[in-house]
């Protein structure tokens, strides 16, 4: 599946918020919309939508984000891959989030037209 990966760009900005490793889950992150929430002994990871973040959270905004149209089956290999090399030959960083049904990278908004051009460059196909 490497080639010609089928993408779909989410409507809204995102932010990539930093909590300490033993913080509740943000009732202020959940709604409508793309929210990925990872705990780690170092860190509470939340990604939402930028304008749930309260003030006074560590947080980086606003990031777009672009749907692998799944499901993906675990025995695939090399999607992620695929994907991350025409973004960093554009010198375009992301920030990978994974579901059980597929993946999501996310780029920062003001490189979204820059990202959709290296992927659409390098083959795969992006709706919106």
């Amino acid at each position: 599946m490497p080639a010609g990966i089928p993408l779909t760009v989410l409507p809204g900005e995102l932010a990539v918020c930093r909590l300490p490793p033993d913080a509740p889950f943000p009732a202020w992150a959940d709604g409508p919309g793309f929210l990925s929430l990872t705990r780690t002994a170092e860190e509470l990871s939340v990604v939402c939508l930028a304008d749930r973040v309260p003030d006074g959270v560590q947080a980086v905004a606003p990031w777009r984000a672009l749907k692998v149209e799944g499901p993906l089956d675990f025995a695939l290999t090399g999607i992620l891959a695929a994907l991350a090399r025409p973004l960093a030959e554009a010198g375009i960083s992301l920030f990978a989030v994974a579901t059980y049904d597929t993946d999501y990278l996310l780029v920062k908004a003001d490189m979204l037209d820059a990202a959709v051009a290296a992927l659409r460059g390098a083959g795969h196909a992006v709706i919106g």
